[in-house]
């Protein structure tokens, strides 16, 4: 399975915005620079993590994005979700009654298809996996150096 690198971008601009705190509004542009990505491409995805209620934004000289939510409320699979969408990672298309498949009897597909069926178990597993862990469970396992990283990175742009 392949993500945009949108998922990353996103994740990480929660957890930036989780060390800077609740109160903090963090433009667009002062993000972008901070992961040296572009900053339009950047507000694409925070304006879908907006969307989902994960990001809130404010327009105005003091405006930008920061959490919608307390960090333990926000999981992996709420940020992937925004950015790719809620579909699941296989589709099926039932390319087993095609070809060979056209002369089978209808009999052979009263199951569903076996690659289906595995394909739907890992899609499940991976996302019990994203739902079970959090920014606040990001802001744990990260070096306390990035935070404060963050916040000497920030503190300037501010003013």
């Amino acid at each position: 399975m392949k993500m945009s690198e949108g998922v990353e971008w996103g994740l990480h601009c929660c957890l930036a915005l989780a060390w800077l705190g609740d109160d903090t509004a963090v433009p667009t542009a002062t993000l972008a620079s901070a992961f040296d990505v572009p900053p339009h491409y950047l507000n694409k995805f925070l304006q879908a993590l907006v969307r989902a209620d994960i990001l809130a934004s404010s327009a105005g000289v003091k405006g930008g994005f920061r959490l919608a939510k307390r960090p333990e409320k926000i999981t992996l699979l709420d940020v992937v979700t925004a950015i790719e969408g809620p579909e699941a990672s296989f589709r099926c298309t039932e390319i087993r009654r095609r070809g060979a498949g056209v002369t089978a009897r209808p009999s052979e597909f009263a199951m569903p298809c076996g690659i289906a069926i595995a394909m739907g178990r890992a899609d499940a597993a991976w996302r019990r996996e994203l739902a079970a862990q959090t920014v606040a469970d990001l802001v744990k396992a990260a070096p306390p150096a990035g935070a404060e990283r963050m916040r000497c990175w920030y503190a300037p742009r501010a003013r």
